[in-house]
């Protein structure tokens, strides 16, 4: 049987999709298919899987492949035991269950020398195995015959102590034990914590956990990282427990079931077990188990803020004077073409008593570069920069946008930037990517480690690994979702195109710089590296505007352009006619063009790309202005309405931005009149909102927001 087919029966099981799609996607996978290409070009063979479920098939795929090779570690070391019975190995075959796989192989594991692997060696099992058959017969006499002080048993108390151990480790072992001990824990597992003895006034940030309890099932995955990261930085100490009592109870019932002195032992060594092994070994695998739960919900929401903070409006390609802003330093001021070049770059100072000037200087700059918009960073003197900028009636045209500085400083730094600007410093380029950030986030935003970009919560507490794994799928589906110019994208941002990678996308720009702009996807296939397979993973993802093929600039893939051709000759034009004319669009019956692997899902496709060809799926950009009367916490009062921006979802609510240096917490129970589970349900990032002001604490730099009763545009 082929080893993908029980993966296949596996996967459509475990993710509810049809088994021969899921296999379909399986198949393209292995023949090095990405995500992006899957999901939006082979739609008959997935049955139109979007590429949430791509993803998800291609992740459980790579899980159970893991899960085989582990299946494999063990079978090796049984065999080697020679332990291995076919029942044995069948049982290990069949099972897909991680948890229930380790408990199978639990007694087999190599282990360091235990309690009870002591008493084996000392001749004590047999002695084991009478106490649990729990005669009537005395234990001591029994116990007797095997003292010998050659041994190490000095005596029978000796003798039952270490058949007792063994008897532990043997409970601790049992799957069905395990599985009993699990399910107490899962309904009554309690996570606490507590402060640490004398570091309470450095723990003051960690307070609300300095005595706190609350059922496992029921802790928040915001709450539960809260504690791990107290725990972490030595603050608190956190423990998960279940109802040990009731626990031991059921066990001793399950193992001693009669009333005889060897029944005592037994009891004994189950509440040992219990205690010393099972105990600790299930509250690891449930801190474990929880972590990873609320690993991935951190990692969702921070995945769901990433696209949504990649996907903002773009400005698109105009010219724009960008700032830096700052007070005792000046304000890093640039100028860039509409291509994002750098054409300018000086510094000014408007608010160290030389307003005139820096007035005067920007003026000055609007008219030499013909700027379009000014970008101003929301750092440090954003909003007296803003006040300033506006008050110097530039012409009607000219737009001002506050842009979102997060993770500037980590680019200006980076080796992006400097191999991008390698004759100016950090400020140039921080005032460059503002600049560039409102013109086009994503394709500014790839050149920074997602994980920088403030838009998470725990994002440094959680798995790596996994969040890094997330957040590169994320951008992926991002850059691909828009598509990029072939001819003006970076390297950086190349590289994330389907099929590409840094070697090809480097090869692209090489080459771009050597023999001029590409004039078709067609010449794609001239770039040293580049493939068959690789040209048809990139070439619908890659735009060509003002080429020599019109559906270059479109995501129609080059290997559907002989539909559109046909259907062009059908209506008895050209394709350009057929781009221009939504009149002769509306006369095509794509049911004609059905045939061989071409399905309706693809030509509704192809017909919905010549309705907008080259256009940008996100949405157009809008001003917006903080309101004029507030810029510090103190401007603040309770009952104000005030517009404001979404600068962070977590799942205890939403951040906002109302143009004070705090950013507002709208809890969740505030942010509808309604219910609310999922903040993400109600508001999204860069989402401009109206909310009131119902609390400030200006010691401590909070600010408490509601969205409950405020009408929203």
């Amino acid at each position: 049987m082929p080893m993908e087919s029980p993966f296949r029966s596996l996967i459509a099981g475990e993710l509810h999709f049809d088994e021969r799609h899921v296999g379909n996607v399986l198949a393209l996978l292995d023949g090095g298919a990405t995500i992006p290409f899957i999901s939006r070009y082979r739609k008959e063979q997935t049955g139109a899987m979007d590429e949430v479920g791509v993803a998800a098939v291609s992740d459980a795929y790579a899980r159970f492949k893991e899960m085989d090779k582990r299946k494999q570690t063990i079978l090796s070391t049984i065999e080697a035991q020679g332990q291995l019975t076919d029942a044995l190995r069948e049982r290990i075959v069949q099972t897909w269950d991680a948890t229930a796989l380790e408990d199978i192989y639990l007694p087999y594991k190599p282990k360091r020398r235990t309690r009870a692997q002591v008493a084996r060696e000392r001749g004590l099992e047999p002695l084991a195995d009478f106490l649990l058959l729990q005669t009537p017969a005395d234990p001591q006499q029994q116990a007797a015959r095997y003292v010998s002080r050659e041994k190490g048993v000095d005596d029978a108390e000796a003798a039952l102590q270490g058949a007792s151990d063994i008897i532990a480790e043997r409970v601790s072992e049992d799957e069905a034990t395990r599985n009993s001990v699990r399910q107490d824990f899962r309904h009554a597992a309690v996570i606490t914590s507590k402060v640490v003895k004398g570091k309470e006034e450095e723990a003051q940030k960690f307070r609300d956990y300095f005595d706190f309890s609350e059922p496992l099932h029921r802790c928040a995955s915001h709450r539960l990282l809260a504690m791990r990261r107290g725990e972490a930085e030595g603050f608190l100490r956190v423990g998960i427990s279940g109802n040990e009592e009731r626990c031991v109870e059921r066990l001793q019932a399950r193992w001693a079931r009669r009333q005889t002195p060897s029944s005592d032992y037994v009891r004994r060594a189950v509440a040992d077990a219990y205690k010393r092994l099972l105990k600790p070994a299930i509250e690891t695998e449930f801190a474990n188990a929880s972590k990873a739960s609320a690993d991935a919900e951190a990692i969702r929401i921070f995945a769901k803020n990433l696209e949504q903070l990649l996907m903002a409006s773009p400005l698109g390609q105009q010219r724009v004077l960008a700032i830096d802003p700052g007070f005792r330093t000046g304000c890093k001021t640039v100028c860039l073409d509409a291509e994002g070049n750098l054409l300018h770059h000086e510094a000014i100072f408007p608010h160290t008593g030389r307003a005139e000037a820096a007035a005067e200087r920007l003026r000055t700059l609007v008219s030499q570069y013909r700027v379009e918009a000014i970008s101003i960073g929301n750092g440090t003197a954003s909003r007296e920069t803003e006040a300033f900028v506006r008050a110097l009636q530039l012409p009607a045209d000219v737009q001002i946008y506050v842009v979102s500085e997060d993770g500037a400083s980590i680019y200006s730094a980076s080796k992006v930037a400097r191999d991008e600007f390698p004759d100016h410093d950090v400020t140039v380029r921080g005032a460059v990517s503002i600049g560039r950030r409102l013109m086009d986030p994503l394709a500014e935003l790839v050149k920074i480690d997602p994980s920088s970009i403030g838009v998470g919560q725990y994002q440094k507490d959680v798995n790596q690994t996994e969040l890094k794994h997330a957040l590169d799928h994320t951008v992926e589906a991002c850059v691909n979702k828009v598509g990029v110019n072939v001819n003006t994208a970076s390297q950086h941002l190349l590289t994330y195109i389907s099929g590409l990678g840094p070697m090809l996308a480097q090869n692209i720009v090489s080459y771009r710089a050597e023999n001029g702009a590409f004039r078709n996807r067609r010449q794609l296939m001239k770039v040293p590296r580049m493939g068959a397979k690789a040209f048809e993973q990139c070439a619908g993802f890659l735009r060509i505007s003002g080429g020599d093929q019109p559906l270059d600039n479109s995501a129609v893939h080059p290997e559907s352009y002989y539909i559109v051709e046909q259907m062009a000759r059908d209506q008895h034009c050209s394709v350009s006619d057929l781009l221009r004319d939504a009149a002769l669009r509306r006369q095509i019956d794509p049911r004609r063009y059905v045939g061989g692997e071409v399905g309706l899902p693809t030509l509704q496709d192809i017909l919905a790309e010549l309705d907008k060809p080259g256009r940008d799926p996100r949405q157009p950009l809008r001003a917006f202005a903080f309101s004029p009367d507030v810029h510090e916490l103190e401007d603040l009062r309770e009952g104000m309405v005030l517009p404001g921006k979404v600068s962070n979802v977590t799942n205890f609510g939403a951040f906002v931005d109302v143009g004070v240096h705090t950013k507002g917490l709208v809890h969740v129970s505030q942010l509808a009149d309604r219910f609310v589970k999922d903040p993400a349900e109600v508001v999204s990032l860069h989402q401009e909102v109206m909310v009131r002001v119902v609390g400030i604490d200006i010691p401590r730099q909070r600010l408490a927001l509601s969205m409950k009763g405020v009408p929203q545009a």
